[in-house]
């Protein structure tokens, strides 16, 4: 896993519809859905997460690829790859990619357990999906970083133990 850079994210669930957006900060790892970006054309959603790249300047972005279960490509995941470049290039930040495999299922139960259904439902489900995108992001992090400090902590203890 690269470092990563220290202070808020941007998450994308992209849809060629709807694009759901989460923010969070990699310093506290906790996502919070933001947005739903639709628009008529691909120039109107980006101006569209111009504003709220705009709004909270952060550090680099994350952006879902969508594959089968068995994790093969999506007839999408090239057009989530083209968008996640194309957020490259138009705002100069780091980009990572993300395993967006159910995600939206995950927030559908999330929603379903709310008891928020319609639409209101419609409205949420992408934000929660990218805010899920986001969470197991900063949680699989978390997971690389614990898995390093053990890994230190087991050099460490096998080096007391041979100076024992």
């Amino acid at each position: 896993m690269p470092d990563l850079p220290q202070g808020g994210v941007l998450a994308f669930d992209f849809g060629e519809t709807r694009i759901g957006v989460a923010q969070g900060d990699s310093a506290v790892c906790i996502a919070h859905p933001l947005a739903t970006v639709t628009g008529r054309s691909n120039a109107e959603k980006l101006e569209r997460i111009a504003v709220l790249v705009q709004q909270w300047q952060p550090q680099f972005l994350l952006v879902g690829l969508p594959v089968h279960a068995d994790g093969t490509p999506h007839d999408i995941t090239r057009l989530a790859r083209r968008f996640g470049e194309r957020l490259q290039k138009r705002f100069d930040l780091p980009v990572f990619w993300a395993d967006e495999r159910f995600t939206s299922l995950y927030a559908e139960e999330l929603l379903h357990q709310a008891q928020v259904f319609g639409k209101k439902h419609k409205a949420v489900s992408d934000q929660v999906a990218a805010q899920a995108l986001l969470q197991g992001f900063f949680d699989g992090v978390r997971m690389d970083t614990v898995a390093v400090f053990a890994a230190m902590d087991a050099a460490q203890k096998e080096k007391i133990d041979k100076n024992d």
